[in-house]
Order: structure tokens, then C-alpha cells, then sequence
């Protein structure tokens, strides 16, 4: 007891030896605490262990971005943006224990099988992650592993009342930032932005070049379902749509001096009428660059009201790898308006559920469900229209969720992957005389139809996977599972490009875009233009 009184003497004078300002005294406390558990608690301590559950602890108190990687988990989340890696092809967060799906891959094993964003993976192969602490590298050790081997994953989906089951089979992860360049029409272009990489800015160039070379007038520009990714890239995005001196996007934040963002030099598509799409999935960077253009009144946005996610992280990388990524500021967009939504500081698990709240409130599907206070109305910078704040972009043209084509017989059989097999099944016995018959990727969407014999070979597949046929949700389903299937067959055909030349034929932002392109009239009254 004596040697033990003497240590605390020993740490309190060390600490209150000198007169100290608040936060050193703060820091002083922690180091205290760190050394006594470590040196006196009954039990063995992990040292290492103890400090990172403490940074995430703090962490955990301030906001739903500010998050803590170990080395290993550090290195794992630069790849989707740096590199190809084997894996099932998601990136996803860990919030009060449970996985998220927050992207899933174009192309790779997990978009196949048909999971996506805002699907909670509860289990691994036999083993529970949901609700058990379990780290994330732990985690990625259990969905990773060499390509051509199965995983199989239980997952939770909103509005499903029993869990999902996949099987994955792991292959090398591809991470290109465009998934998609073709012509519309004659004089209409389209490019599908998944993700704002390092090299996005120069693959942009070049799908513009290429674009222009087949006569491209107009663009839609398609930030469905892309997340985010560098900072830097959206402002250079947002710099080829905008004239010299405009300002992109700034940040400000407490402790951080205002930012900004200024368009420098002559851009590659400053003056073609431009039409970006949306959706409750598009984030961060996404935001930024069709927010600097919802202000500048320099095209039109379609869709639904984004995620809302405008908080600055700052990387601080630590001694042995690990990683704060700290929040230090917000985004704004030029007018003014947060790109953040709300959130309560501790709520990271409310604010994970954001998505599902807007839905059940109605949002996704009639743009009547969003209220804005007029204390959110801020003026476009060109020609003055009304835009509203309060987190995300709200687009100038609301398309609703389109439910109409989907039944639980459509959802059994994509979960099970019976979508995608029977797709390549029909390719692998056909291949040849596909690639003999449809030389050219328009010839296959104009010709090739999805055969009896496919539907039927799914519908058997389906029964051997206990699925139930229902036919009156096979009927309503059938011209998407068609298409699908059509578009599938197209991907491994041809290329990535030619799956959503095909798959855009439902989407409907897509097909309003076409119209509002087609429109002149009606494009510049959107925008507030005066005739």
C-alpha cells in the first residue's frame, strides 16, 4: 500500500508540479489515467489497446466523421481510391457495431450478387460481426481472401423482414473512376462518375475528348450512387464546367480560417447545356461539384436530395500507421448553404438511419414529403432562383423512387446471385455466336432479346434455391429481370459502358434528362433564364 501511495504521490507531482493551463492539465489527466491502469490494474492491460479505445471514444463523442484506423485499416481504405485489390467489392463503416455497406464496387463480386448501399452485413460465412465489437480489420480478414473463393454473408435490408443470404465469390476489385462513356443521341454525351479518385480528373478528360470527337453538344453527367472521395478532384471536376474566377465550394470551420475554392482557367465544357444526376446515395464530392453548379445556374440537377455529408476531414497520420481522420471543418456551397445535414453530436447510430427515416417519411418518392423553412431559401448567383440549405443538394427536377417494377420474387432471386449466373451461363454456351451475331454493341441493344429458354432456366435455378414462384410478382417484375439479365450479358459482352447503356433504359432521371436535353425551352426556364 505504501509503494502504491508513493506512486501516486510520484504521478501527482509530476503533474501539478507546475502551474499549467487548461488543456496541458487535460492531457496531463489521460496520461495519469493511462499510467495507472497500466501499471496497477488488477488484471493485464493492453497498452495499445487502451489508447486507441480511448481515441475512439473521444472520437465517438464528436461527430459521425471523425473516425480512428489502425495501420492495417489505414492501408485498406486508400485502395478503392489508389489501386485493384481482391476482396467482395464494398467499402463500408462500422458504427455502433454494426457494418454498413456504404458503396459497393461497380463490377465486383458484392454488385453482382446484388448488395447495396445501406445493406448491414450481420454475418460471415458461420460467424455473427453484428453487435460483437469486433475491429474492422477483423472484419475485412473474414470478407477478404484469394480470388475464386466463396463467402457466404447474411445481411440486413431495410424494409426486409428477414435476413438476406448471398454467396460472393472474391475476384480482383476493380477501381475506375468513370464506369461509363457513350452518346446518348446524336448530340447528347454521357459519363458515369462512380467514385472522385485520383486519376478522375484526367479520365474526365478524355471522356469528354472522346465524346467530342462523336459530335457530344450535351452532357449528363450521372453522380448516382457516388459517395465522395478527394476534395481536390471535385474542385478540379467542378473548374471544367465553370468559367475563370468562380468560386467552387469553401470551408470554414471553429478553429480552421475560411477557404476558398476559386474555377482558374478555361474548363473543357464551360458553354454545353449540362444536366447532373442525383440521388440520396450521392455524397461529399458529389455534392460539391453539383452544388457549385446548382449555384452558378450552369445546369440542371435531377434526382433526389443527396446525403448531406459536408464535413472536412483532415488526416493526421500516427507514429505506427494508424490514422485520426479529424473533422476540422464544413463544406459550403457558393451561396452560402451547408452541404452538412444535421446530426447530434454521440447520435452516430441515428444518423446512420437517416436514409431509411427519409424514406419511411415519404421522401424518396414524392418531393411534397420535404419541408424547408424559409430561413433555408438562399438565390442562385446567375439568375437568382430559389435553392434550399439544410443538408445535401435538393435538385431542380425530383424524379421518385420507382417501385412499380419490384416484387419479392425480383429480390430473392438477385440475392441469391440467380440473376447474374443465369446471365453468364447464357454467355458461356453462347459466346461465340453472340460475338459473331452482335459485332456491335448497338446491334446487341437494338437486337438481342432475352429468350423463353433464359426465363425459364431462371425460374428453374429459383425453384432449386427454394424460392417460391409467384407469378403475379414474376409478371411485374419480368421486363426488369429481362433487361437485367440483357444488360448483364452486355457487361461481360462488351463492357461496363454498354451494362448501363442498356440498364438506363429504367432508369427514369436518365430518361427525364433526355427530355430536358431535348428541350431548349425548357431547359433554360429551369435554370431562370429570361427569354
Amino acid at each position: 500500500m505504501k509503494r502504491i501511495a508513493l506512486l501516486f504521490l510520484g504521478i501527482a507531482a509530476a503533474c501539478f508540479s507546475a502551474v499549467a493551463q487548461k488543456p496541458d492539465m487535460d492531457a496531463r489527466k489521460l496520461q495519469m489515467a493511462l499510467y495507472a491502469i497500466t501499471n496497477l490494474y488488477v488484471d493485464p492491460t493492453d497498452e495499445s489497446k487502451l489508447v486507441e479505445d480511448a481515441i475512439t471514444g473521444m472520437l465517438e463523442k464528436l461527430d459521425p466523421h471523425s473516425t480512428y484506423t489502425d495501420p492495417e485499416e489505414t492501408k485498406e481504405m486508400t485502395e478503392p481510391l489508389e489501386g485493384n485489390f481482391d476482396g467482395i467489392g464494398i467499402q463500408f463503416n462500422v458504427l455502433t457495431d454494426t457494418v454498413y455497406v456504404i458503396q459497393v464496387i461497380p463490377g465486383g463480386p458484392s454488385e453482382k450478387v446484388g448488395l447495396v448501399a445501406g445493406d448491414r452485413i450481420v454475418q460471415v460465412n458461420d460467424t455473427v460481426i453484428a453487435g460483437v465489437k469486433m475491429k474492422t480489420t477483423d472484419i475485412m480478414k473474414r470478407l477478404r481472401g484469394p480470388k475464386g473463393s466463396e463467402v457466404r454473408v447474411k445481411v440486413k435490408r431495410s424494409g426486409e423482414p428477414e435476413l438476406l443470404d448471398f454467396t460472393i465469390v472474391r475476384g480482383k476489385i476493380p477501381v475506375h473512376s468513370i464506369d461509363a462513356v457513350y452518346m446518348a443521341d446524336k448530340s447528347i454525351g454521357y459519363i458515369k462518375l462512380n467514385r472522385f479518385a485520383a486519376s478522375s480528373t484526367q479520365e474526365f478528360k478524355e471522356a469528354l475528348k472522346t465524346l467530342d470527337k462523336k459530335g457530344m453538344k450535351k452532357l449528363i453527367l450521372d453522380l448516382e450512387g457516388n459517395g465522395g472521395g478527394y476534395l481536390n478532384v471535385a474542385i478540379e471536376l467542378a473548374d471544367e464546367f465553370l468559367s475563370r474566377g468562380k468560386q467552387i465550394v469553401y470551408t470554414q470551420g471553429s478553429k480552421q480560417k475560411r477557404q476558398d475554392a476559386i474555377s482558374t482557367l478555361q474548363g473543357s465544357f464551360e458553354s454545353g447545356d449540362l444536366v447532373i444526376l442525383v440521388d440520396e446515395s450521392s455524397a461529399s464530392a458529389s455534392e460539391i461539384l453539383s452544388g457549385a453548379v446548382q449555384d452558378w445556374d450552369r445546369g440542371v440537377i435531377v434526382g433526389r436530395r443527396t446525403f448531406g455529408k459536408g464535413l472536412v476531414q483532415r488526416p493526421l497520420p500516427l507514429p505506427d500507421g494508424s490514422m485520426i481522420r479529424l473533422t476540422v471543418a464544413r463544406y459550403y456551397t457558393p451561396t452560402g448553404r451547408c452541404i452538412q445535414k444535421p446530426y447530434e453530436k454521440g447520435k452516430g447510430e441515428d444518423y446512420a438511419h437517416d436514409l431509411i427515416d427519409r424514406y419511411n417519411r415519404g421522401e424518396l418518392m414524392s418531393a411534397d414529403s420535404i419541408h424547408f423553412p424559409d430561413s433555408m431559401k438562399y438565390s442562385t448567383l446567375a439568375n437568382g432562383r430559389t435553392v434550399y440549405g439544410g443538408g445535401g443538394i435538393m435538385p431542380d427536377v425530383f424524379i421518385p423512387m420507382d417501385t412499380t417494377r419490384y416484387s419479392d420474387y425480383h429480390r430473392d432471386i438477385v440475392a441469391k446471385g440467380l440473376v447474374n449466373r443465369v446471365a453468364m451461363n447464357y454467355l458461356d454456351r453462347h459466346r461465340e455466336e453472340l460475338g459473331k451475331t452482335y459485332k456491335k454493341p448497338h446491334v446487341y441493344k437494338e437486337k438481342f432479346v432475352v429468350t423463353d429458354e433464359i426465363m425459364n432456366e431462371l425460374k428453374k435455378m429459383a425453384d432449386e434455391a427454394k424460392i417460391t414462384f409467384k407469378e403475379e410478382e414474376y409478371n411485374r417484375s419480368l421486363p426488369l429481370i429481362q433487361l437485367q439479365i440483357k444488360s448483364l450479358i452486355a457487361r461481360d459482352l462488351f463492357d461496363m459502358t454498354e451494362y448501363f447503356h442498356i440498364i438506363n433504359d429504367v432508369n427514369n432521371s436518365y430518361q427525364e434528362a433526355l427530355r430536358i436535353l431535348n428541350d431548349e425551352e425548357r431547359y433554360h426556364k429551369i435554370l431562370g433564364v429570361k427569354q
